[in-house]
């Protein structure tokens, strides 16, 4: 199964409304070479797609991670902004 991740669910700067995925004290200014490194550090296996934008948000920023897994996406979100937080 695949998960699509995108940066925007993690952004400070989004409300929940706009997108983010994750609680204020989790959030951070989401960039997907950040997302990416989590991602190698938790060891899944990953395709980064630059060429995607997030659907809310088109004209801004580029860029989504399609995640190989069978936990939930909601888990998997949660998981990725911890270790960012830990980097």
């Amino acid at each position: 199964m695949s998960v699509i991740i995108y940066p925007a669910y993690f952004n400070i700067h989004y409300s929940r409304r706009e997108g983010r995925r994750v609680p204020k004290n989790l959030a951070f200014d989401a960039k997907l070479d950040t997302i990416v490194r989590a991602l190698r550090d938790l060891g899944y296996e990953f395709v980064v797609e630059e060429d995607k934008r997030y659907p809310r948000f088109w004209w801004k920023e580029k860029g989504r991670v399609v995640v190989n897994t069978e936990e939930k996406k909601g888990e998997l979100i949660i998981k990725i902004a911890r270790k960012v937080r830990n980097i």
